[in-house]
């Protein structure tokens, strides 16, 4: 992690880090957080595979919303027919959560959003990778849409996701407007 850490940004360890050439798992998690839209949008894109093959994976600092919005921009080429469907498929996502009960009651955590598209506009979106869902002791729920801080088991799922669709709504309506 110290690795993964200094290839990004070599002024991030401390002295002591620096010395020891680690970091912990914590800290190090809480750094790319930090450098990313996680901290301040609940989200971070991770990569972007266009349909020419090639993939773009350098998203570690892309953290303000701006950023966002054109990382989206050139995945979509601005196209609101892709955009839409994103954003009504993200809508069910969000309207089906809310009222789920695992969700309610399971910390989900490191599980992403798939975005996929096509030449005739075809765009859908899928949850995956729930290796690291947990259920919650008897009895407990979960807002998922609190921050998270150590012990708490918030997860920011719903924060994460109402920060996104509020970009896609965001770009949908500048395409309608051009």
């Amino acid at each position: 992690m110290y690795v993964k850490m200094i290839e990004v940004d070599p002024t991030a360890p401390t002295e002591e880090e620096n010395q020891q050439r680690a970091v912990t798992k914590p800290r190090y998690m809480t750094w790319r957080e930090t450098i990313s839209s996680t901290a301040t949008l609940g989200f971070r894109i991770e990569g972007i595979k266009k349909e020419d093959g090639s993939v773009n994976k350098d998203f570690k600092k892309t953290k303000s919303r701006e950023q966002v919005m054109a990382a989206f921009r050139e995945f979509t080429k601005a196209n609101a027919n892709i955009l839409k469907s994103y954003l009504s498929r993200l809508e069910d996502i969000r309207r089906t959560l809310e009222q789920s009960v695992f969700f309610k009651t399971h910390e989900v955590i490191g599980s992403s959003l798939l975005f996929i598209h096509d030449k005739k506009e075809q765009a859908k979106v899928w949850m995956i990778d729930f290796g690291k869902t947990t259920p919650l002791p008897e009895g407990q729920e979960l807002d998922h849409r609190v921050s998270w801080v150590e012990g708490n088991r918030e997860d920011g799922y719903l924060y994460g996701l109402d920060n996104l669709i509020d970009i896609l709504r965001e770009m949908a309506d500048e395409t309608d407007a051009n």
